[in-house]
């Protein structure tokens, strides 16, 4: 719960806290924008990965570009933002998305933010948490995105970063001291008792739109798609061959069974760590209740289906809609216009 402000009685000071869960993270700009809608202060934030890339770009101030670039890319734009690599650390280096955000807020410092603000990231060397609480913001956020084995992690001397969400997958101890009337978590890898699909939690208009979308895509093709997934398959097999050798057959076929497998393998990563991570979201929430929490089940997308931005913010704003909206009830709380 966050700590009362002794001066103000408006309950509309908001502290957030915003998970990990890659591509659904989309949801926490979603949130931003309905509670600003409501005329609400967030004077604070906390972020892990994903989370921690919203936050840092909300308290920058250039949110509304970063949601606009992010609206604009189709399923081959980001592709071709996927920069393969090859590395005993992670197939991927996320250099052209850091590119991006190099673009949008330059060498800003923590310190030197409107609102304050943490990320969290992983320190593989001591096996602890590290919060970036002063320091460069486009180092803090690129530490809290390398999803180990994936994208490789950021050394900053002894320390090797990686995911924030390898231990704090939604980080609201670093938002509980913070003095509001509230603290709101946004849970991204949000566990559900059967598969729910990003279109059945959307309003019917927005929907259809998405699903319109997704029918354009499939319409699409995929010449560009097979290119990229080879590219992407050869550094997988060469990344595990790498770690654990290989005497396997050296004939075409043999390639491209060991491409297969590899790639099995890489997917069988993801979908582990997202498990991992929301069976560590509930132990933390367990620890440290939020006043509000807003849930995205992790069933919505795959953590790396970032050409559906549109209507994962869609879906954001709805769900935070919808959280306020009881607390507002029960509270008795007149609507600002």
């Amino acid at each position: 719960m966050a700590e009362r402000h002794p001066d103000e009685d408006t309950g509309r000071r908001v502290v957030l806290a915003l998970g990990s869960g890659g591509a659904r993270g989309y949801a926490h700009i979603g949130v931003i924008e309905e509670l600003e809608a409501r005329g609400y202060e967030i004077v604070a934030l906390s972020g892990c990965s994903m989370g921690a890339l919203v936050a840092g770009i909300y308290a920058a101030g250039e949110l509304d570009a970063y949601r606009d670039w992010v609206c604009r890319l189709d399923y081959f734009d980001v592709l071709r933002l996927v920069d393969v690599t090859w590395s005993p650390m992670g197939a991927m280096k996320a250099s052209k998305v850091m590119s991006k955000l190099e673009e949008l807020i330059g060498d800003t410092l923590i310190e030197d933010l409107p609102i304050p603000v943490t990320t969290v990231a992983t320190d593989l060397t001591r096996q602890r948490e590290v919060w970036f609480q002063s320091g460069s913001l486009l180092q803090a956020i690129r530490a809290s995105i390398a999803v180990p084995g994936v994208i490789t992690p950021v050394y900053r001397g002894s320390q090797v970063l990686v995911d924030g969400g390898l231990l704090n997958p939604l980080p609201v101890m670093p938002a509980v001291g913070v003095r509001a009337d509230f603290l709101m978590a946004v849970n991204a890898t949000a566990h559900t008792s059967r598969p729910v699909t990003l279109e059945s939690l959307l309003p019917p208009k927005e929907a259809a739109e998405e699903q319109a979308r997704e029918a354009e895509r499939d319409r699409s093709g995929a010449i560009d798609f097979a290119g990229w997934m080879e590219g992407v398959r050869g550094a997988t097999r060469r990344l595990f061959d790498g770690l654990g050798g290989s005497d396997e057959d050296d004939t075409e076929k043999g390639k491209q069974e060991r491409d297969r497998h590899a790639w099995g393998r890489l997917d069988m990563m993801l979908a582990s760590f997202d498990i991992a991570q929301g069976a560590i979201a509930n132990y933390r929430l367990a620890g440290y209740p939020p006043d509000l929490l807003v849930e995205i089940p992790k069933t919505v997308c795959g953590a790396y289906e970032f050409h559906r931005a549109e209507a994962l913010i869609c879906l954001g704003r709805h769900l935070a809609k919808e959280a306020l909206d009881r607390r507002e009830r029960e509270l008795g709380m007149g609507r600002e216009t």
